[in-house]
């Protein structure tokens, strides 16, 4: 994009006007002018705030766990089952199976 130079000259005196024109709404709010927040993020908060708000989620979770009527860190227990039951439940998945098929030439 080729400009001549009067442009440029004009482009200049409005960036000029427009410094001018931001310095001087600082002024007048303060040194606030509500433009683009800073780089880094979030506003940073104190160790205070920070503790504060771990305590009040705390009690949320506790006042949770109490509602459902847990205790803390009590997965429910796994059922296992043991090696006679497995046998039988097998022993019986091998005669539904057995009748499913009907009798074979090697049975």
């Amino acid at each position: 994009m080729d400009l001549s130079e009067s442009a440029l000259e004009q482009a200049l005196s409005i960036r000029r006007q427009i410094t001018a024109l931001e310095r001087r709404l600082a002024s007048l709010l303060g040194g606030r002018t509500g433009g683009a927040r800073p780089a880094g993020g979030r506003r940073p908060l104190s160790a205070a705030a920070r503790a504060k708000i771990a305590a009040a989620a705390r009690a949320r979770w506790a006042r949770e766990r109490a509602r459902r009527g847990g205790s803390k860190g009590a997965a429910p227990r796994k059922r296992r089952l043991s090696a006679a039951g497995r046998k039988r439940l097998s022993d019986l998945m091998k005669a539904r199976w057995a009748a499913v098929r009907g009798p074979g030439p090697g049975r």
